[in-house]
This record gives C-alpha cells, structure tokens and sequence, in this order.
C-alpha cells in the first residue's frame, strides 16, 4: 500500500512519519494505538518498524492495510481494549472530528501504560493566519464558509454506523487541548514544528508586538490574583499558557503537532484548591 501524502510536505502524515522514523528503534513490540487509523499507511510504518499495532476507525472500509485488521470504534463508545494496555496512541486528524474531545482524552488516557505517548495531529486554530479568519467568519480559513450541514458531514451511511463523522466542527486550539488534555491526566510533552502559514507569517509581522504585550499583561494581571493558591503553583501554570501564546512557531505554524505524555490515570486527576474551589458539602 502506497500513500503519496507521507511524501509529501504540506501534509501531516509527512510529519507524523518523520517523528516514528526518528523513534523507530524504540517501536519494537511496542503496543501502538492507531485511531482513527484511516487509510492505513501509519498502520503500515508502524508494522513495518515491529510494532503491535491495534487499528480503530468509525469507518474501517477505508483501511486498505492487509498485514493487519482495523475494527470498527466509536471513541465516544469507548475504545475496546484494557486499561493500560498500550504504549502508544496516535490520533492523527482525529480531535476536531470528536464531539466529547475531553471523553475522547479520557479513554486514550484510560487505554495507556503510566508514561504512555499520545500524539495529535490536528488543523491549526492557534495560528494567526486561523485565529484571523475567525474574527472575520468563524471560520477555519478564509476560503471556508463557518462549520455548516453542508460542508461538514462527511459521511453518514446507516447501513454500518448510526453516527455521523463530523467535519470539522469541533477545531480546537492549543490552550484548550492543553486543558482538557491536563483534566485527563496529561501534560505536553512537546509541541512540534511543521510548516510555515504564509498567512501567519504576515499577520505575525504586523501584531506580534500586541500579542506579547497583552499577553504578558494577562499574565501578570493574573498572577495577583486568587491569593489563597500558591504564587509558585499560578506561575507554572500561566507560564506554561505564556510560553504557547507567545511562541513564535506556535503562531507561525500551519499545522498542530503535539505530543503528550500520561503523568496519571485521569480519574485520580484533582484540582481542588483551597480558597478557590468548594465541594458541595461546604455550601450554606
């Protein structure tokens, strides 16, 4: 099975298989989730490098791959394997197809070993060149109408699955996957770097000074306030949403890349904090 897209550099795949070329040696017998597995060709690079490879798409017709079988998997269902059973998963153009994206980091949390990889891949909506066509349309370019019943319902057939895999609808920017992905026991290991947004490019030119200015500002408005938190904890936290709001490739960058690493189950996941949260037995 051959896929010209992982050849070629405008696309995602090219990226996604440069990052399994360049950890290859590690990938032997190694349990790799690959959902929503497409076409296949990930499945294929990750076979071919001695991985345990466990295929899941809405719609596996699409699977062309023959080494290995893809099942059909909704993730707001649940992915049908054990707890901590992989090492690895990738959801390569999956996330903004999801309509429960913190449910679907919950069952890819679930479904990982302690330390286990989850890479996503997903269209920029951090990139200026995407945050600009939004405040003009709400919409992902500006070539695009916004998220619609037209545009984004790309398949529906009720003769293999009642649901409907979306468009899409649910893009998600950068500092909400870092959210949703802490909520499920997460944290990023590594944003990556793909290709240039010519758009961006010039936006950044034009409103890079504004955005760093506000977004310090923010920062420090913030740090003064909930004083009942510890001033060490607020400062790793919005350090963190600084370091991404103000990167330079971050803004730049056509195309969202990130690596997160599983630091806890997400059921043991707590963000109680004194002084600021209550649980219900505390009201009056």
């Amino acid at each position: 099975m051959t896929d010209s897209h992982i050849n070629n550099p405008k696309s995602p795949k090219y990226y996604v298989k440069r990052w399994l070329d360049g950890c290859a040696s590690d990938l032997a017998r190694k349990r790799v989730i690959d959902m929503p597995a497409g076409n296949g060709v990930t499945s294929k690079i990750l076979h071919n490098y001695g991985a345990s490879v466990f295929a899941f798409d809405l719609f596996p017709e699409y699977f062309k791959l023959e080494e290995i079988k893809c099942h059909r998997a909704d993730i707001m269902s649940g992915i049908p394997l054990e707890n901590e059973f992989a090492d690895i998963a990738i959801c390569q153009e999956g996330i903004e197809h999801f309509s429960d994206q913190l449910k679907a980091f919950k069952e890819f949390n679930r479904v990982l070993k302690s330390g286990g990889k989850l890479l996503i891949t997903t269209p920029s909506y951090s990139n200026l060149s995407s945050r600009f066509s939004y405040m003009l349309f709400e919409s992902e370019t500006t070539k695009r109408m916004p998220p619609n019943e037209i545009d984004d319902i790309w398949m529906e057939d009720k003769s293999v699955s009642e649901e409907i895999y979306h468009g899409h609808i649910f893009l998600i920017g950068l500092q909400k996957l870092r959210i949703l992905a802490k909520l499920a026991g997460f944290k990023i290991q590594e944003i990556k770097y793909v290709r240039l947004s010519k758009g961006s490019l010039f936006l950044f030119l034009l409103f890079y000074p504004l955005i760093l200015i506000s977004s310090y500002l923010r920062y420090h408005r913030n740090l003064k306030k909930n004083p009942g938190i510890s001033a060490e904890y607020k400062k790793s936290v919005y350090r963190e949403q600084l370091k991404i709001n103000t990167s330079v490739r971050n803004l730049i960058n056509h195309h969202t890349f990130i690596v997160f690493e599983k630091e806890i189950n997400h059921e043991n996941a707590g963000f109680g904090h004194k002084g600021k949260t209550v649980g219900f037995n505390s009201q009056t």
